[in-house]
């Protein structure tokens, strides 16, 4: 595991149970809504959420990587610089 992937994993279970308690929390039946120290379909459905936001913001990662790649930014930070070979660096032709 990386220190990117685990704040990846952060944001999306911030912002997932932001989703959750902030907006769909009030508006659900109380059959959905999260009881404290229960494991109930409330829980599930925050997790979900979460779940939710971790899947867009890796697709977002590959879309951004694909559309970089595909207009030729090399100066984005997704893209990877290219490999270098330097075992001709004075060409194919220099001389010995």
């Amino acid at each position: 595991m990386t220190l990117r992937r685990w704040i990846e994993y952060l944001v999306a279970i911030l912002i997932g149970n932001g989703i959750y308690f902030l907006l769909l929390y009030p508006a659900l039946p109380r059959l959905l809504q999260h009881q404290p120290f229960r494991f109930d379909a409330g829980l599930v459905l925050a997790f979900l959420c979460c779940v939710a936001v971790y899947a867009a913001m890796r697709l977002g990662v590959v879309h951004a990587r694909r559309w970089n790649a595909k207009s030729g930014r090399a100066d984005s930070p997704l893209v990877p610089p290219p490999a270098v070979d330097r075992r001709g660096e004075d060409g194919p032709n220099r001389s010995a």
